[in-house]
């Protein structure tokens, strides 16, 4: 149904709605800009120096962390994009729960959100006031609180959150600080943007886009609040549309080298039919295209690379865990993450950052 316009199957009063929504072919984290052109805009900034700042953007980490006392950091991140789905409600939700991931990667509790949106003049005001009415939805489930934001006019709508979190200084996690032997979790299934490419297709059935949905409505939280309880937790990252195996490149930091387990990846079943048959995504490629020079995943059937590429709104968790906690932990996590799974694990820096078992 389209939700944005308010009407019965088949029948849409803002035409305009539902053409952003159905040709819109980046929403999500798709639209990001690619890994290497980010990349090289980013070496061109001029070096900060402040010793309170804990984690910038020169490590490609998850969020800023900037010490405020002795034992307090602050977590500061943003992240907005285009819709993916054509329910207003479902898309704030979604944002929302993709804009506050980054704290949870980070260790930390999210405090406040400050909502950020762009709008068409001409469109209903009613699908503004759902997707904002989502985002608080899952404001409130995150215990945190909305606390202001700002708004634009644009062509097409787009929404998400500036995000303040708080950690203890030795209690923040980082994305690049693996350590040898430590195995890796993934919360979430793999496969997000394919299916949602297949739906904008018009050939997704209706449990694979359930399936999507649900994973990128579900907040990192629970799965967060495990990984920080006492477990042996070296680095974690939250995957999002520079697909999986760019975010293990960033965490590898050239120090480590870390093997997947291609077999025991967890995916959205009806993804791999769907990439089999090239219903693929322009960020996908992009991610392809980055990691090309430095993985070769030749041998890999080909629905399988195109999963490792393939770019997530709202991911899962990407935790390192120690080898002799990581069954604890991932039981721990699968009560609320049913697909969760040990995908890989680190080993010493080898001849490729990255192999397949």
């Amino acid at each position: 149904m389209c939700r944005w316009a308010r009407l019965p199957p088949g029948v849409c009063k803002l035409e305009s709605a539902r053409s952003i929504i159905s040709n819109c072919t980046s929403g999500g984290c798709g639209a990001k800009i690619g890994p290497g052109e980010l990349s090289a805009l980013l070496r061109g900034l001029p070096a900060f120096s402040d010793a309170r700042l804990l984690v910038g953007f020169d490590s490609s980490d998850d969020a800023a962390v900037y010490q405020v006392s002795e034992g307090e950091a602050v977590i500061s991140t943003v992240d907005f994009f285009s819709p993916m789905v054509e329910d207003p409600l479902t898309f704030g939700r979604i944002a929302a729960a993709n804009a506050m991931s980054d704290v949870w990667a980070m260790g930390g509790r999210v405090l406040l959100a400050l909502n950020l949106v762009c709008f068409p003049e001409a469109m209903d005001r009613s699908i503004l006031g759902e997707m904002l009415a989502g985002g608080a939805e899952k404001i409130i489930e995150a215990g945190a609180v909305l606390a202001g934001g700002h708004s634009i006019y644009d062509k097409e709508p787009k929404y998400g959150l500036a995000v303040t979190g708080i950690v203890g200084t030795g209690a923040f996690i980082r994305n690049d600080t693996l350590a040898e032997g430590h195995k890796l979790i993934l919360t979430k299934p793999l496969g997000v943007g394919i299916v949602m490419a297949a739906s904008r297709g018009g050939i997704a059935d209706g449990a694979a886009v359930a399936a999507a949905v649900s994973s990128m409505e579900r907040l990192n939280r629970a799965a967060a609040e495990k990984m920080t309880s006492g477990y042996c937790v070296s680095a974690c990252t939250d995957v999002t549309g520079f697909g999986l195996l760019t975010h293990v490149l960033e965490m590898t930091a050239e120090r480590v080298s870390v093997r997947l387990f291609p077999d025991s990846l967890p995916v959205i079943p009806q993804a791999v039919r769907y990439a089999d048959e090239y219903l693929l995504t322009a960020a996908g490629q992009r991610n392809r295209n980055y990691v090309s020079e430095r993985v070769d995943v030749g041998r890999l059937p080909f629905a399988t690379q195109e999963l490792l590429f393939d770019p997530q709104t709202s991911g899962g968790l990407l935790i390192a865990v120690a080898p002799d906690e990581a069954e604890s932990l991932l039981s721990a996590i699968r009560d609320g993450d049913p697909c969760a799974s040990i995908i890989g694990e680190v080993t010493r820096r080898g001849e490729t950052p990255v192999d397949f078992l």
